[in-house]
């Protein structure tokens, strides 16, 4: 019979920040999906001599594949997940921090800042994961899109499954689920939305579809084991792994 698993090993290992930060793990694929769009697609650009920073890093599971397209990854998040920089990127607007790309899955009710404050920030360009709701909405057509309207909008054809404060692959059993033997699933559709700097603007929006990607993106260990605990030394080997600044 089929269950859930709560022991102490599985609980540990996921990571919801108390104060609703709407923490959902980003799969890896649909990060390489991205990166793939903007180095081999129509932008062309040269990733790996290019810095990126993922400020909504939580347990760096952006970060990670960022780190196989880019020259240099800077992670970083507002809640201490794990053993990274520790940073409010919205009090970043108008400063004097630069870096090629800023890329990221933001917290949905923030997402209006994160993006102008990216835009301040980053001379390469941002791209932002979200629902494709956040297309609809006359406030932010007034306030955003009619006055700096993103160059892509990368519609995903497949789902992309994502949990609050865990990572689990889609038709896997979830662990953490209400009722047993839940398999992860979504009715939410997912968009990347792209803005390029450095004068590759079209200053209009292109509408591109990701064709099914994810069995050829996905990766051995892009998904954690929680049945097994997670480990300081695990962390710390990761940041190493990708450069980030603790």
């Amino acid at each position: 019979m089929t269950g859930q698993n709560r022991s102490s090993a599985v609980m540990q290992r996921r990571r919801v920040a108390p104060d609703s930060l709407d923490y959902f793990p980003t799969p890896p694929f649909a990060t390489r999906a991205l990166c793939e769009f903007l180095s081999r697609g129509a932008p062309s650009l040269p990733l790996d001599d290019m810095r990126v920073w993922e400020p909504a890093c939580g347990e760096l599971h952006m970060a990670r594949p960022l780190a196989e397209y880019f020259r240099e990854v800077r992670a970083s998040d507002v809640h201490r997940y794990g053993d990274h920089e520790l940073t409010d990127f919205l009090f970043f607007g108008g400063g004097d921090v630069r870096t090629d790309w800023i890329i990221t899955n933001p917290p949905f009710k923030l997402a209006d800042a994160f993006i102008k404050t990216a835009l301040e920030i980053a001379t390469g360009g941002i791209a932002m994961l979200l629902r494709g709701a956040f297309l609809e909405g006359q406030d932010r057509h007034a306030t955003l899109f009619d006055r700096t309207p993103p160059d892509y909008v990368l519609q995903f054809v497949e789902r992309v499954a994502m949990l609050e404060g865990r990572l689990v692959r889609v038709g896997q059993l979830d662990p953490f689920a209400e009722k047993p033997g839940t398999k992860v699933s979504t009715a939410t559709s997912y968009c990347w939305f792209v803005w390029l700097g450095g004068g590759l603007h079209w200053r209009d929006t292109r509408l591109r579809w990701i064709a099914p990607c994810r069995h050829k993106l996905e990766r051995p260990g892009d998904y954690p084991d929680y049945a097994s605990p997670v480990t300081d030394e695990c962390q710390s080997d990761l940041i190493d792994a990708i450069g980030a600044t603790a």
